[in-house]
C-alpha cells in the first residue's frame, strides 16, 4: 500500500514538472501572438507548490534522489520569487523543472525495481 501511494506521488510529481517545463516553454511563445495573453506568475508559484507537496509527501528517500528533487524545487521557488518581485523571468525554472523530472524518475525506478 505504501509503495503504491509513493508511486502516486512520484506520478504526480513527474506530471507537474513536465506541465511546467511545457508551460514555461510555450507560454512565452504564445505571448507572440496577439491573443491578450499575459503571464500569471501565480501559476509557476501553484506548480512549484504542487512539487514542494510531492516531495515532503514522499517518504524514505534516498539522499541523493532528496537533494535533487529539494535542490531543484528551490530554484524553482527562487526562479518564481525573483518573477513575482522584480519581474525578472529566470532561466533557473527551466533547470528547476528539469531537475525535478530527473529526481522523481530516479525515485520512481528505485520502486520498480
Amino acid at each position: 500500500m505504501k509503495i503504491i501511494k509513493n508511486k502516486t506521488l512520484d506520478l504526480l510529481g513527474i506530471s507537474s514538472a513536465g506541465i511546467c517545463l511545457i508551460h514555461c516553454v510555450i507560454f512565452p511563445l504564445l505571448t507572440i501572438i496577439p491573443l491578450g495573453l499575459s503571464h500569471n506568475h501565480y501559476i509557476d508559484l501553484g506548480f512549484a507548490l504542487i512539487g514542494l507537496f510531492a516531495i515532503f509527501s514522499i517518504k524514505n528517500l534516498n539522499q541523493n534522489v532528496k537533494y535533487i528533487l529539494l535542490s531543484s524545487i528551490s530554484l524553482i521557488l527562487i526562479s518564481v520569487l525573483l518573477d513575482i518581485l522584480f519581474h525578472f523571468h529566470s532561466p533557473l525554472i527551466y533547470v528547476g523543472a528539469i531537475g525535478l523530472i530527473i529526481g522523481h524518475l530516479l525515485n520512481l525506478k528505485k520502486h520498480n525495481l
